[in-house]
């Protein structure tokens, strides 16, 4: 494809594992007459037991791996959210911290760290990872620095039945897989996936899913303002990510949830402007939109409709406590007198972090792309992430 010749070669185990992905894939279509919708491809391309992206071997984060998280870029990001965990924990009582998809656990190490300077170290620290090789890098990495803290993180298969404390995601919800749907002269379509000319190829058909359709139609006049018969457009819905928070409202008896990922509002998630929704594909640093290629051995993501996620957590007797930019969250939480500690006159030590800062912050970086929304259940408490520029109005 020449879409990607510029892309780095596999080698030749990482290429047959692609090819052996695509074989389930292709097989799945057969054998589901012919169509899967996308929402089954993505799973599998990342999640098939053994296979998928998140389920296989291959580096994922860093600089040898496709993308590289806020936790990977500073450890100024694991520090600062630290600060609102201790802010949390003096309204909770007996609080213990939950973190979902902790990558390689660089954010759980950052966080235990500076728990323990604070002297408020949680009872445990549980991780739930799907990804069994990710779960192995994480065990290496704070048996490796922090062995002494050990006896307090957990690992766990699923999600306890109750729970109290904080709970984090940070880039969890946007590998969540997503349902394409299609709107084509005023019909609603669900976008598959099939197998045709010995390749993987789209196609739409009518859509049947209810819930689907029922999204699908509150937004449609939002991105068809003026009816236009001929009217085309593409997007994303997640309902996995849904119900996930219905999940965790169902678990949390008392504490705070705090995601952090890129998307918006549903205003700006669905606008008119955006006719080809937000899907992308990450691959050894370069981002593109072809979900067919390679599968097993790239990312592929969609932004997150926060509106969508508020919805749903509200609706399950969650309280929002606040929506705002990363940057505005990691400053009004402290990351600046983090740096600080640090001496400017070291410049060896300072420049760097300042350097990172830069990243996690700046509006044409991570800073206004990425958000931060946070739920309680009997909990009130301003959180002092959305001391100012608190947006969920935008919600």
């Amino acid at each position: 494809m020449s879409l990607h010749t510029a892309f780095p070669s596999p080698n030749e185990i990482a290429l047959a594992h692609s090819h052996s992905v695509l074989s389930l894939i292709k097989e799945q279509i057969l054998a589901s007459g012919s169509w899967i919708s996308f929402e089954r491809f993505m799973n599998l391309a990342l999640y098939a037991p053994g296979m998928g992206y998140y389920s296989s071997g291959a580096t994922k984060l860093g600089s040898a791996g496709d993308f590289v998280t806020a936790p990977e870029i500073s450890s100024l990001f694991g520090r600062t959210l630290a600060l609102q965990l201790l802010q949390i924990s003096q309204h909770l009582k007996h609080a213990e911290i939950l973190e979902f998809g902790a990558g390689s656990g660089k954010l759980a190490l950052d966080i235990l760290i500076e728990l323990e300077k604070a002297a408020e170290l949680p009872e445990k620290y549980l991780i739930l990872e799907v990804s069994a090789e990710l779960r192995q890098r994480q065990q290496m990495l704070l048996a490796s620095k922090i062995p002494h803290l050990m006896h307090r993180v957990e690992w766990l298969e699923q999600l306890p039945d109750q729970f109290n404390g904080v709970i984090l995601a940070n880039e969890v919800l946007d590998a969540m897989p997503v349902h394409l749907v299609a709107w084509h002269d005023g019909v609603i379509f669900e976008r598959g996936v099939v197998w045709q000319n010995n390749q993987l190829a789209w196609q739409d058909r009518p859509l049947q899913n209810t819930d689907l359709h029922a999204i699908s139609s509150q937004i449609a006049p939002q991105i068809n303002p003026d009816s236009h018969s001929d009217f085309e457009y593409v997007s994303e819905f997640n309902l996995a990510a849904t119900g996930f928070m219905r999940s965790l409202a169902k678990c949390l008896h008392q504490g705070v949830i705090l995601l952090i990922d890129y998307g918006f509002g549903r205003n700006e998630y669905y606008h008119p402007q955006r006719n080809q929704g937000t899907l992308m594909c990450h691959y050894r640093h370069r981002a593109h939109n072809d979900p067919f290629y390679l599968p097993g051995l790239q990312d592929i993501t969609s932004h997150v409709d926060f509106s969508a996620i508020t919805h749903a957590a509200v609706d399950s007797g969650l309280t929002l406590l606040g929506y705002t930019t990363q940057a505005s969250f990691l400053i009004n939480s402290g990351i600046t007198k983090i740096l600080a500690q640090t001496s400017a006159e070291d410049t060896i030590r300072y420049l760097p972090q300042s350097n990172q800062l830069q990243k996690l912050v700046n509006p044409a970086e991570m800073g206004e792309l990425f958000k931060v929304i946070s739920f309680g259940k009997e909990f009130t408490e301003p959180l002092i992430g959305f001391n100012t520029r608190d947006m969920s109005r935008l919600l």
